[in-house]
């Protein structure tokens, strides 16, 4: 189960109303700083924009490929431990506007991890150190320490893998 916390909101959907929850400035310069990491080919300096002006916890060594979209509205709920790769096009959400509510959750990704191109994280997940992600994966739940994992929806292919 995903570790959320659920906001009721009243009149049309939530995604409405998301100025009422975050300053449309920090959702300008988040945006902006994104984009700008997404296409930097520079590790350290991607690294840098998420750690100090986006607010993230990323581990040394981590490393994020092109193209990975970061929450927009709440990147400082993201953690990533070291040694760590996020694959090419991945998106990690810390939220979702729903018609009646919307939600937030930390993700944290542990170290020594590897999540495959084009894989989707959704809010309130936890992946264990060690864990393997597959590409095009939707990962939905929780993923254990040196699982491998992979799909959609997301099913452990294999529990503990031999390094």
């Amino acid at each position: 189960m995903r570790n959320v916390e659920r906001y009721p909101v009243e009149g049309p959907n939530a995604l409405w109303q998301v100025y009422r929850t975050i300053s449309r400035w920090k959702v300008i310069r988040n945006f902006l700083f994104i984009q700008v990491a997404r296409y930097c080919p520079s590790l350290p300096v991607k690294n840098w924009i998420y750690r100090h002006v986006l607010g993230m916890q990323v581990g040394r060594h981590s490393a994020f490929a092109l193209m990975v979209m970061v929450d927009v509205f709440f990147p400082e709920k993201i953690a990533v431990g070291d040694n760590s790769i996020i694959g090419y096009n991945t998106t990690i959400l810390t939220h979702e506007y729903l018609i009646g509510e919307y939600r937030l959750g930390q993700v944290r990704i542990g170290s020594s991890v590897m999540i495959g191109a084009n894989t989707t994280i959704l809010p309130g997940v936890t992946i264990g150190d060690g864990a393997v992600v597959a590409a095009g994966s939707v990962v939905h739940k929780d993923v254990p320490p040196g699982a491998f994992v992979g799909g959609n929806p997301m099913q452990e292919i294999q529990k503990r893998r031999d390094r």
